[in-house]
């Protein structure tokens, strides 16, 4: 690679801005450079375009390369409220045009520019436009926190030697796209029929727009409605719906001065000039409200003058109005804070991050920091639930239309109890009202609180919930949810039961442990899928499907049920529920030893099917439960040394970067190497990280290093997506196109596949390339991994600390704790909710226990005990003030 940051690619670079925050300038020519191609389906979206997200605790912003926005909204049901359909002369919004009667400039790309300049950054996409003797810095972010609204701020430079008369003129769409699942039901169905994306317009042609002006030349207010509904929705008594039928109303305003003119006609704006020379710029716009069909768009005109060498910045405010919120509350407050607003954002977007700095190494903060930024803002809002929720995104979200599976907000928020532990409260909170009476979790969401109406029923989801809820109360020692009332689904009317937190949970471990229970191995049943839905699915025969819901074995299941119910049981002991944690515990040695029986000599087995099918797994390595094994302490000490070995051997050296699910692919109808036919998985390599550490400290540092988005681009920088996003599963070097994601070879042939061609669902719906970003899993996983290679256990007598990092000098930092090792020792804090006295122990080397000089406490000399390899001390923590340690060592 060139001189550029480490893990750049090609496609730009990484910098600095001018705040200090890290930033991917993106340099690529994407309408003239043949790498920017991504083989994919072009139904769904060019294949040229590359996304960054712009997102707060309320929305998505879509930016694409070419300058323009889509924003994504969730309340109601996920959906875009401005679509990018140039067929149908929709283009989304966020850009806009510079004009002085003669010659036109764009930040809408190339913009009829000499120069386009694009910057993904946290939390906003920068565009710098330059030609014709003007330019442009076009900023549009999303405000730190929670309100519905992004900031467009255009700052406009006279290059020229003479005065200037300027129209500005502002874009943004409101054509919106639903992303509804039910859109897919004639393809899982198997039946021919219209495209998804087809039925998802017609429902969209169906509203219609109404504008109104906003008082004082403020800007324009939009709804849009269903001519012939004749319901209302009440707020307080929401029924599930797979669609919106009520979407919120947007609005465009002009913040640091009126505007001048407007517009609500898309079509005769952009005319036969479409977006490069819009027919509307050769006349005035004409103050019209009456567009109401698919060419309704919202335009605001600013007349600027400026002498030679002078800029003026002008600013708009672009958003919806879900519940709760007004538009004159929103367009007062940031009339009053915009002007400083984005340096404020960006402030805060510092302040409660996770931080790892290591010396030599500064790209691993870096990194570490644009996950935090691309996992929060992914957050959005889902008013069903009355809960935030941090969807998979992705195909799932994006293509598909559903939240799911369950388990997967419940991974993305594990990293929150460091940082932001409210968010994790919020993600517990919508699990919880979710689960069915008898404990059990539904497998995803679509539209607005509709259970998805698939025939998966996986059978580990209980555990992520058990684990998450555990690990928060015993880091945070938050033991008030337990007694907080929710009602559960389906949440309004006399169906609801009102029920607490413990009863909720109580409940889910009752599932896991009877209604799933175990089979005649002793080991957790499988039911017909547990994390991989494809250990069934496409595997096996569906005549075998029936039986194996009923007798199968999970190794993988069973091996995250020890570490899990361990978590659960110290989370019992600390309230107090002692004789439950004996029981718990108790269930989880039993899983212990039913997984010790399925040692081979050279891993775990995966699963026992059926006594026709018998064991998968066991002439072969899955990746899937060997992590678990490890971490649930499950194998000796020599089992362990051989199973890290061969997993070395085995899925980690074959691989650039990051640890194949497979050592080899297995006979199915599926691409070799994609997918879980020996792809690459963050989720998974994010618990084999966590074991290796265990094990063998140096290959679980390097382990993580190899699943991070730098070596993703510096070992293929010709792929986009894995530079500052990803997708949940990458190609292995088993496939013939590694370091992608998955796709069907027809969309790189184009040829026409037979309509009973098993292939066709990827050419005709679904790649993994047709949305390659956005997957949370890439970005959670590297976060919460550093908390384990830190070694971090918290008990319920305080936190165990077992640092596997070999580097001489290090900082890892969180609002709720903290570990910095220098050549003097280590320090450290403790930050919970609660205020109390906490045991802390460290594990250090003996010749770091041989040369302690001294031990403090909140400052203070303390006495200590050695454990073993263990320093142990206690201390208090008080509200706002942790619990702060220091030992320091004597080097001479």
């Amino acid at each position: 690679m060139s001189k550029k940051e480490f893990g750049s690619g090609y496609f730009g670079e990484w910098i600095e801005d001018e705040l200090g925050l890290p930033a991917y300038l993106y340099t690529c020519d994407q309408i003239n450079d043949p790498k920017a191609i991504t083989p994919m389906n072009e139904k769904w979206r060019s294949n040229r375009e590359h996304l960054h997200q712009v997102g707060n605790d309320r929305l998505v912003a879509v930016a694409s390369n070419y300058g323009h926005i889509q924003v994504r909204q969730d309340e109601g049901s996920p959906k875009y409220l401005n679509e990018f359909n140039p067929e149908r002369g929709q283009f989304a919004g966020g850009f806009g045009y510079l004009t002085d009667g003669n010659n036109i400039l764009s930040t809408y790309y190339p913009g009829n520019a000499d120069s386009f300049e694009r910057t993904f950054g946290i939390g906003y996409i920068r565009k710098k436009v330059n030609g014709h003797g003007y330019s442009i810095d076009h900023n549009i972010f999303a405000p730190f926190g929670d309100d519905p609204v992004l900031i467009s701020q255009v700052k406009i430079t006279n290059n020229r030697d003479v005065p200037v008369d300027l129209r500005w003129i502002e874009y943004w769409g409101c054509h919106m796209y639903q992303f509804s699942a039910s859109s897919f039901a004639a393809v899982l169905a198997g039946k021919p029929g219209k495209h998804p994306r087809d039925i998802r317009h017609e429902f969209s042609d169906k509203f219609k727009h109404m504008f109104e002006a906003i008082p004082n030349g403020l800007g324009i207010l939009e709804s849009k409605f269903l001519k012939d509904l004749n319901k209302t929705i009440d707020p307080a008594n929401l029924k599930p719906t797979f669609v919106d039928n009520f979407p919120p109303k947007t609005f465009l305003v002009s913040l640091d001065a009126k505007a001048n003119a407007f517009s609500t006609n898309g079509k005769e704006f952009f005319g036969q000039g479409h977006t490069e020379l819009p027919d509307g710029l050769n006349k005035a716009l004409k103050n019209d409200i009456d567009s109401n069909g698919v060419e309704a768009a919202m335009f605001l005109e600013r007349n600027v003058k400026l002498s030679p060498g002078e800029s003026r910045t002008i600013s708009f405010l672009y958003g919806y109005v879900p519940e709760g919120f007004e538009i004159e509350l929103l367009i007062h407050k940031y009339k009053r804070i915009y002007p400083d607003l984005f340096e404020e954002s960006c402030r805060q977007w510092k302040s409660n991050r996770m931080e790892l700095k290591i010396q030599n190494e500064p790209w691993v903060n870096r990194e570490l920091f644009w996950h935090y930024y691309y996992l929060r803002g992914a957050m959005t809002y889902d008013n069903y639930f009355k809960e935030h929720i941090l969807s998979q995104g992705h195909v799932y979200q994006y293509i598909v239309g559903f939240q799911g599976a369950a388990r997967d907000p419940l991974q993305h928020a594990l990293p929150f109890i460091y940082s932001d532990p409210y968010i994790v409260k919020d993600i517990i909170r919508y699990t919880l009202k979710t689960v069915k009476k008898n404990g059990e979790i539904p497998w995803g969401i679509t539209g607005s609180g509709q259970i998805l109406p698939v025939p998966i029923k996986p059978s580990d989801q209980g555990l992520w919930l058990l684990w998450l809820i555990s690990e928060y109360i015993l880091g945070t020692r938050d033991v008030e949810i337990l007694d907080e009332e929710l009602a559960r689904y389906p949440c309004y009317g006399s169906r609801a039961e009102v029920v607490s937190v413990r009863e909720i949970i109580n409940r889910c471990y009752k599932h896991i442990t009877k209604k799933i229970g175990v089979g005649i191995h002793g080991l957790q049943r499988l039911s017909n899928g547990d994390w991989n839905d494809n250990v069934i699915f496409g595997h096996i025969s569906a005549e075998n499907h029936e039986e194996i819901k009923k007798v199968a074995e999970s190794v993988l299941n069973a091996s995250m049920t020890i570490f899990v119910l361990e978590v659960y049981s110290k989370m019992l002991e600390y309230i107090n529920e002692k004789g439950m944690a004996e029981d718990v515990l108790k269930y989880a040695n039993s899983q212990r030893e039913a997984v010790q029986t399925q040692w081979n000599g050279n891993w775990v087995k995966r699963a026992w099917l059926t006594e026709e099918l018998g064991w998968i797994g066991d002439n072969q390595m899955w990746l899937e439960p060997q992590p678990w094994a490890i971490i649930g302490n499950a194998l000796t000490r020599d089992q362990k040394i051989t199973l890290v070995k061969n997993i070395d051997d085995l899925v980690r050296k074959p691989s650039k970067i990051g640890a194949l699910i497979l050592d080899k692919a297995i006979d199915v109808n599926y691409p070799i190497g994609q997918g879980t036919n020996g792809g690459i998985w963050p989720s998974i390599n994010g618990t084999l990280i966590w074991a290796l550490s265990l094990v063998d400290s140096e290959m679980g540092w390097d382990e993580w290093k190899k699943n991070s988005l730098s070596y993703h681009a510096e070992n293929y920088p010709d792929v986009w997506y894995g530079t500052w996003s990803g997708p949940d599963v990458y190609n292995s070097s088993l496939s013939k196109y590694p370091g992608q994601t998955a796709f069907a070879e027809p969309v790189l042939t184009k040829k026409v596949v037979p309509a009973d061609d098993d292939v066709v669902l990827g050419h005709e719906t679904i790649n993994w390339t047709d949305f390659p970003v956005f997957n949370l899993h890439p970005h959670a996983w590297p976060l919460y991994d550093v908390t384990r290679l830190i070694g971090i256990n918290f008990t319920p007598e305080g936190v165990e600390l077992r640092p596997t990092l070999q580097q001489d000098v290090y900082k890892f930092k969180s609002s709720l704790i903290g570990l910095e090792k220098t050549v003097s020792g280590y320090s450290g804090w403790y930050n919970p909710k609660k205020e109390g006295t906490w045991k802390l122990s460290i594990e250090l080397t003996n010749q770091e226990l041989e040369k302690i000089s001294s031990i403090s406490t909140n400052g203070n000399k303390n006495e200590f005990a050695i454990m073993g390899n263990r320093v142990i001390l206690t201390g208090e923590s008080k509200l706002n003030k942790p619990l702060s340690w220091q030992i320091i060592i004597n080097k001479f």
